[in-house]
């Protein structure tokens, strides 16, 4: 059998641990070559990984004829461009979430990935990992009988002020990066999950609001919904509270779910008075469960569960819970 050799544009943080390995340890996938604009730093994560080329010019990974597919993994600014170039070269793209600055954005990647005939998936792991798994088989088997309702909560400490003094600002609450903050890059997380489990979301309202005034970018966000299926769902976001604390919580006509889609804390089941905890542990390499159905997909052997189309729906809802109120 064939494998899937790979190229990373742009081998920062996120590819240490988080994903890098996983396009080495995903079975019948390679890594062949690593980018980055910092040659140094690059030749560096190539020797450290066992990649066996590197580069500063993302030409190298785009026209190099022994790499069928690349991860795009820089900044959400750069994505449509290196996806447009990723198919102009005939390659099948990976792109780090959220997968572009805003929904139009991310339907003209579709579109250009169709019209050269390549797949384009989106970073949105969660889909792939054995936890989110489990509470979908949870639900699916009706543990908590109909489900009536969903509540996502989000709080953050607020920036250290070290890292906003003299008027800098971390990437994510730039908005050369993203207008929304913490929320644009850190909530499509929850949202794309929701999507996973309970279908798209078809009518959404929201309030953004900058209750600190740390960056342009607001720092809490509520907002309702509506899945296809009229499921009902709520979210309060507040990134400069004084704790950090997240979860979802699904109501049923018969207990209760709650889980965790950042700590991953186990998951508890609620029903008929008795609490049931599954621990499910994440794997070392979270994306690798994703990049094996990517790999599988591009084999002809499966389907990957997150797509240009999907992630262009968690953009449309983010969005459009930002749209309604400006900070």
């Amino acid at each position: 059998m064939r494998e899937i050799r790979w190229g990373i544009i742009g081998c920062g943080d996120v590819t240490e641990v988080k994903s890098g390995p996983g396009f080495q340890k995903a079975a019948h996938s390679r890594l062949v070559a690593v980018m980055r604009r910092d040659g140094a730093r690059a030749e560096d994560y190539a020797r450290r990984h066992g990649v066996p080329r590197w580069s500063d010019d993302a030409e190298a990974i785009l026209g190099a004829p022994d790499i069928d597919a690349v991860y795009v993994a820089t900044r959400p600014d750069s994505h449509a461009d290196y996806v447009r170039r990723a198919a102009a070269a005939g390659k099948a793209v990976y792109v780090e979430k959220p997968m572009a600055l805003d929904h139009a954005e991310g339907l003209a990647m579709i579109a250009t990935c169709e019209a050269a005939g390549v797949p384009l998936f989106v970073a949105y792991y969660r889909r792939a990992m054995p936890y989110l798994l489990q509470v979908r088989h949870l639900l699916a088997e009706a543990a908590i009988g109909r489900v009536l309702a969903v509540r996502v909560t989000q709080f953050a400490r607020p920036p250290a002020a070290a890292e906003i003094a003299d008027g800098r600002l971390p990437w994510r609450l730039d908005p050369a990066f993203g207008r929304g903050g913490l929320f644009f890059e850190t909530a499509c997380h929850a949202i794309d999950a929701l999507d996973f489990l309970f279908g798209p979301i078809d009518a959404v309202h929201g309030f953004a609001a900058n209750r600190r005034g740390l960056s342009p970018a607001a720092d809490t966000v509520a907002a309702c919904w509506r899945f296809a299926d009229g499921t009902l769902g709520s979210g309060t976001w507040a990134f400069a509270a004084d704790r950090a604390d997240e979860g979802i919580e699904v109501i049923g006509s018969d207990g209760s779910l709650t889980f965790h889609p950042f700590t991953f804390a186990p998951i508890t089941l609620v029903r008929r008075g008795e609490v049931e905890r599954f621990a499910i542990p994440s794997p070392a390499h979270v994306q690798q469960p994703l990049i094996q159905t990517i790999v599988d997909e591009l084999l002809g052997l499966g389907t990957c569960p997150s797509t240009g189309r999907s992630a262009a729906r968690t953009a449309a809802v983010v969005e459009r819970i930002l749209a309604d109120s400006r900070p």
